[in-house]
């Protein structure tokens, strides 16, 4: 199978769930967006990470990364390789001068593991078709969005929406406006509405 490459575009805080956080990778020369949501530990080790601080005392995923360089174990490439009733399965592919071996891994600490080595992270196209939302801004899309702009405007003031009252057209504008206000964890929300439906 072909993998395509991702890259981390935005860690999001959910604002309707406590402690919930998603991660969002997007595709690499690509319009497609794969959030993942993920705890507010992995949330703060890859956002760490990212920013390049330095903890006065190593974190879990940096003292993982310094046993691995002690050992003389470098990490090549993350792959995002499973998906299963909603759970992101990965690997990690490590190698000594020895050997290669893949290594089973939680998707949220392969991306901070991936941060860290400043490693690759891959999946492949049926992950992507399953669990990965389409950014696309056309005029077409610009003008439902007015025409609807009254139920969106009474989604953003309650925020309790019933997914499964809506109509599929109704969850497709609702997709668009979330993702416009990034709000990620909703937005896979009605992502998965959407794909249970189109089953």
């Amino acid at each position: 199978m072909k993998k395509i490459e991702l890259e981390i575009i935005a860690i999001s805080h959910s604002i309707t769930q406590t402690h919930s956080y998603a991660v969002v990778l997007g595709e690499v020369n690509g319009s497609r967006r794969l959030p993942i949501v993920i705890g507010g530990f992995e949330a703060q080790a890859i956002a760490v990470a990212l920013e390049k601080m330095n903890p006065s005392r190593p974190l879990t995923h940096d003292l993982m990364k310094n046993f691995l360089v002690a050992f003389g174990i470098d990490l090549h490439e993350v792959i995002i390789n499973d998906l299963q009733e909603g759970v992101f399965y990965s690997k990690l592919v490590c190698s000594n001068e020895h050997d290669t071996i893949e290594i089973d891994s939680r998707t949220s600490d392969a991306i901070a593991m991936a941060v860290r080595f400043g490693c690759p992270i891959y999946t492949f196209e049926h992950i992507l078709q399953n669990a990965g939302i389409l950014l696309e801004e056309t005029e077409e899309s610009k003008r439902k969005k007015t025409e609807t702009e009254s139920l969106d405007e009474e989604i953003r003031t309650t925020g309790h929406e019933d997914l499964k009252k809506m109509t599929l057209e109704e969850l497709n504008h609702l997709l668009t406006e979330v993702l416009e206000s990034e709000d990620y964890i909703r937005a896979i929300a009605i992502r998965d509405e959407i794909n249970s439906r189109n089953k």
